[in-house]
């Protein structure tokens, strides 16, 4: 839909919700950050291969950048996303619907910086930064690169986080059980869909539209309503 009013998320008014977002801060410092009280992460896919040089045009590289910019890497079962389509990329505010196990989260980032490299590889992506109320604590990048010496393309995720320390004590027992196992789990499945998205793309297929209602748009593309999601608990900003 394009234009109308309606739900993007069950349940949710979409324009307040990400309004809202506009006055939290990001949760946590930089000189918080340590070992071992923060998780470091780091995960590669390697994503095909391009002749030697800069990228080709309507390559891999070239096409993996469109899908990393879209959004189109998380796996809609377990994560979507709502912003305003007007915003620019850097400093935009994404309301994130994460769900597990009949609830449904709402947690807000902003995307704080963008990568643009040329030397030594030629790099693209950007990054978030989780804001107050968030179930975690932290920073994740996601990068698409280029070796220009072998021609090897891959995408990056990587990142340090923690979880929040204002969790409700179910919410907390929750992640002490999953939540490290599913982050981890997220990280492998956004490789293998951002593979598998862009044999797509590379074979002709064309990309789902984008969900769209009040100039706010819902990523990624094929995310879709859930029968259940009007009975599903939803939590917002839990941390």
């Amino acid at each position: 839909m394009s234009g109308t009013r309606g739900d993007l998320l069950a349940g949710v008014d979409h324009v307040a919700a990400l309004a809202d977002l506009e006055w939290r801060h990001v949760n946590y410092a930089a000189e918080e950050v340590r070992e071992p009280l923060w998780n470091f992460d780091s995960h590669r896919r390697c994503l095909g291969v391009e002749r030697p040089g800069p990228p080709e045009p309507g390559g891999v590289w070239e096409t993996a950048c469109r899908l990393v910019r879209d959004y189109e890497f998380a796996v809609p079962g377990r994560i979507r996303a709502i912003y305003r389509r007007e915003s620019a990329l850097l400093g935009r505010d994404l309301l994130l619907e994460g769900r597990f196990f009949g609830l449904r989260f709402h947690m807000g980032v902003r995307v704080t910086e963008i990568v643009d490299e040329a030397r030594p590889e030629r790099v693209w992506g950007w990054s978030y930064e989780t804001l107050e109320g968030h179930l975690e604590r932290g920073k994740m990048s996601y990068l698409v690169t280029k070796d220009l010496t072998s021609g090897r393309v891959e995408f990056l995720v990587s990142g340090f986080s923690q979880r929040s320390p204002g969790l409700a004590p179910l919410v907390r027992l929750g992640w002490a059980v999953f939540g490290r196992r599913t982050q981890l789990r997220f990280y492998r499945h956004c490789g293998e869909r951002v593979k598998r998205l862009l044999q797509e793309a590379l074979a002709g297929r064309a990309p789902d539209p984008v969900q769209v209602s009040d100039g706010v748009v819902l990523v990624p593309s094929d995310a879709a309503a859930h029968r259940l999601d009007v009975v599903r608990v939803h939590l917002d900003h839990p941390g």
